[in-house]
């Protein structure tokens, strides 16, 4: 009996023992290696917060504010930590209706039950403010601070661009992966450009929160925080004051100013019109007013006329017409041409005895022999081998003038055509085509099209007598004045410099002189060197084109303004330059009669102003 009962009672102890070691074992699985109830329990009472950083903020070239950051807030939901609540009270406090709820509420789900997701986006602080304070009623919803951009003056919306929330192909093409659903950026203008330095690296905090998800403070002392990085700073090459009286000049305008300091391709102003408040696009309402702004298609002010409208350049082309026949022999400053208004239409003017005075007077078929000398060299026995040889060469020489080339600005845009041999190869047939074919492109016309930076650019180039820095809109990156290598590279045309002076010796005869056609860009103290233009628009009236540099010597502003619909050059062009010039010189304008016809004007739907001059 006394064997049977301690074989019994060893049975027992064992049975004990090996449960015991596998509670043991269990327990030690669970609290060691598998952390999963650790992670559970953390998870209902740590929040891990993400940091978004401050993006940098956009200066003016004298360090006036163009953009900075409001703080704002997203409403965010656990939708599994969600309990029954007022929903109507909920919605009146955070502005929605009972269906946006509903939506909004779905769609978390949807997204994750147990993970964070925006609720409503970029709350104003001001708004925010009673929200957080009723907030500890509503378990399952708090706050993430986010930042909101502001614009302090309504000006250079298309320069500057905005921002919006990443959608799936954002994500996707980014190779450095850096950004997730609910981030920002930026969409166009310089937010878009300079995306990589404005919107910093993002950081994240773990804050503990009890069962009221009421934050109590950080978690473990901020041992799994990580700080935000702010972005860097822009300092833009814009003058803010300059640049809003651009915006005022063109009110009640479609077109275009660009505005180039010659000496570095630095852009000191660039208006597009109409234009619209760049606070529009930004916050909760964001998406209501971009629709509003897409569906202005008679104005279309979300198109940047600056960047990607395109014209002919009309007579203005001709400067270049004069400057590659002088570099190569085929003219000399004093050749002289009949006004044969048989060869191609043309004003009424004094004879155009020099290249000064076929500028001056912008004389037609001054430019049509000019550009025939070009084309047709006797360089091969068929005229059609001929002017395919004349016009690849002449493509390349203008080509050397930033036109028909894509620049190196940091918007995109769409940029113009010079055409070569290839273009009408494909219209006519190799070896079916002549000058006879071309000639319009002696005056601007035809197939040549320009971008009016590229024509601001022109402007430089004859300011610099020969040579220019690609136009750009960023003077530095964050404060150790980082610059793009691209806008630090000199360029220069195929044209001596010393052929520029006889061509600049028209253009200021252009606004001085009895017969110049740009009489209202006169500007008293001040040597204004232009010349007018009229682009052919096929679908209506003509546009209105001015380019200019001032002053003469020592030019510190060129500009190429564009007046649509507007008629001959030296109507609306030329003044609105002119005052633009005088601003920027003098800071003041001293013909306020000529001001107020501008600033009075409405050009949107125009009754065209006759003028003696056409070209």
């Amino acid at each position: 009996m006394s064997r049977s009962l301690e074989d019994r009672k060893f049975v027992v102890i064992t049975i004990f023992g090996v449960v015991a070691l596998a509670f043991a074992a269990r327990l030690f699985y669970l609290q060691v290696v598998d952390d999963s109830l650790k992670s559970s329990a953390e998870n209902q009472s740590i929040r891990y917060v993400t940091q978004y950083p401050v993006r940098g903020n956009v200066y003016d070239r004298n360090g006036a504010l163009l953009v900075y950051n409001e703080a704002a807030y997203d409403l965010m939901v656990v939708p599994r930590q969600v309990k029954a609540m007022d929903t109507l009270a909920f919605c009146e406090l955070v502005g929605i209706t009972l269906e946006d709820f509903r939506v909004k509420f779905t769609k978390a789900k949807d997204y994750a039950w147990r993970k964070a997701s925006a609720f409503e986006k970029q709350i104003p602080a001001n708004s925010w403010a009673p929200i957080s304070e009723k907030l500890h009623n509503y378990p399952g919803f708090y706050g993430q601070q986010r930042t909101l951009r502001r614009y302090p003056d309504p000006i250079a919306a298309h320069v500057l661009g905005y921002i919006s929330e990443v959608n799936q192909r954002d994500i996707e093409r980014d190779p450095n992966r850096y950004y997730e659903s609910g981030d920002y950026i930026g969409k166009s203008g310089l937010e878009r450009t300079y995306e990589a330095e404005l919107r910093g690296i993002r950081g994240v905090k773990a804050l503990m929160v009890d069962v009221h998800n009421i934050v109590q403070g950080s978690y473990q002392d901020g041992a799994r925080d990580t700080l935000a990085i702010s972005g860097k700073d822009l300092m833009s090459t814009l003058d803010a004051q300059l640049q809003a009286y651009g915006e005022l000049l063109m009110h009640n305008k479609k077109g275009s100013i660009v505005a180039i300091e010659p000496s570095t391709g630095e852009v000191l102003s660039m208006v597009s019109s109409p234009n619209f408040d760049p606070n529009l696009l930004v916050g909760r309402d964001r998406g209501k007013h971009y629709k509003t702004l897409a569906a202005n298609d008679s104005l279309d002010p979300l198109y940047n006329r600056a960047t990607y409208a395109i014209y002919p350049p009309g007579s203005i082309f001709k400067l270049v017409q004069a400057l590659i026949a002088m570099e190569d022999d085929i003219i000399t400053p004093n050749t002289g041409f009949a006004c044969n208004k048989a060869l191609v239409g043309c004003h009424n003017h004094p004879h155009p005895s020099s290249v000064g005075k076929a500028v001056q007077f912008s004389c037609n078929p001054y430019f049509y022999n000019v550009f025939k000398r070009l084309i047709n060299r006797n360089e091969a026995s068929s005229t059609f081998k001929d002017s395919e040889i004349g016009l690849r060469r002449w493509k390349k020489q203008v080509e050397s003038f930033g036109l028909g080339v894509k620049l190196p600005l940091d918007i995109p845009g769409k940029w113009g055509n010079i055409p070569g041999p290839g273009l009408y190869d494909k219209f006519y047939g190799k070896g079916s085509w002549a000058f006879s074919t071309i000639y319009s492109l002696s005056i601007g016309q035809g197939e040549i099209i320009v971008n009016p930076v590229q024509m601001a650019n022109l402007a430089a180039i004859l300011a610099n007598r020969g040579h220019y820095y690609p136009p750009h809109l960023v003077k530095q990156i964050g404060e150790d004045g980082t610059k793009r290598t691209a806008f630090t590279s000199r360029q220069t045309t195929v044209v001596g410099s010393e052929h520029f002076e006889t061509v600049i010796n028209g253009m200021q005869a252009v606004v001085d002189a009895p017969g110049g056609t740009a009489r209202r860009a006169r500007i008293k103290g001040i040597d204004v060197c232009g010349k007018t233009g009229t682009a052919e628009n096929p679908h209506g009236e003509d546009h209105s084109v001015f380019i200019a540099f001032a002053p003469r010597e020592n030019p510190q502003i060129a500009i190429a303004v564009y007046v649509e619909n507007a008629g001959f050059g030296g109507t609306w062009a030329a003044p609105i330059a002119s005052l633009m010039i005088e601003q920027y010189l003098t800071d003041s304008i001293a013909d306020p009669a000529k001001e107020a016809r501008i600033l009075e004007a409405n050009l949107l739907d125009v009754q065209v102003e006759e003028e003696g001059d056409a070209h």
